[in-house]
């Protein structure tokens, strides 16, 4: 059973380098890094697949043409059984969390986010593996400055990165390239002891 590695956003040139739309970015980072191919758009998915090799392990990268809140509508196409949800990476942003930081989970609630929400949903498990890549600006402390209130929140998660922050996303994305090819190749306990410590 392959790897399935979906990368969350919303479709559509207005949220390309928004903040919400980090799952894809970095997805088409992985693209480059372990494709031949360029994305197609798969009409009964409605979503854009690529498929990839990382190590010896063939992957399908997915990246849903429904707006986040209905991400799982494409990913469930792929992803048809509670065995195969654990082969299921989805990365995604996280305003809790600074930029810079990436978190790697199993089995875990949606924490709030619509995207993941609606897979977990549509797939009726909340057992496959996450990547949250951080979105927030760091506060002196080495903490994220959450925004608060619908309307902030909003307004953050939608609105675009700064140049500066533009270069970080990039070395996140190196990083998390590497991560998937320990997890893939050595298991997720291993993937996370490294990844998640910094």
């Amino acid at each position: 059973m392959p790897y399935i590695i979906a990368g969350l956003g919303n479709p559509g040139e207005e949220y390309e380098n928004t903040r919400h739309n980090t799952g894809r970015t970095i997805l088409d980072s992985i693209r480059q890094e372990y494709s031949k191919d360029d994305f197609e758009f798969n009409k009964k998915s409605n979503a854009l697949i690529a498929v990839a090799k990382i190590g010896k392990e063939k992957v399908t990268l997915i990246s849903p043409e429904t707006f986040m809140n209905n991400s799982g509508k494409s990913i469930s196409t792929l992803v048809k059984s509670i065995k195969s949800a654990e082969k299921l990476i989805v990365i995604y942003d996280d305003f809790n969390l600074p930029l810079g930081r990436i978190r790697i989970s199993f089995n875990r609630s949606s924490g709030g986010h619509n995207g993941v929400e609606s897979i977990i949903k549509a797939v009726k498990t909340e057992a496959f593996l996450r990547i949250r890549v951080g979105t927030a600006v760091e506060n002196a402390k080495g903490l994220a400055k959450v925004p608060h209130g619908e309307e902030k929140i909003e307004k953050f998660i939608l609105g675009p990165f700064k140049d500066d922050e533009i270069k970080t996303l990039k070395k996140v994305s190196k990083n998390i390239v590497e991560a998937l090819a320990v997890l893939i190749k050595e298991g997720k306990e291993k993937a996370m002891s490294v990844y998640n410590a910094g």
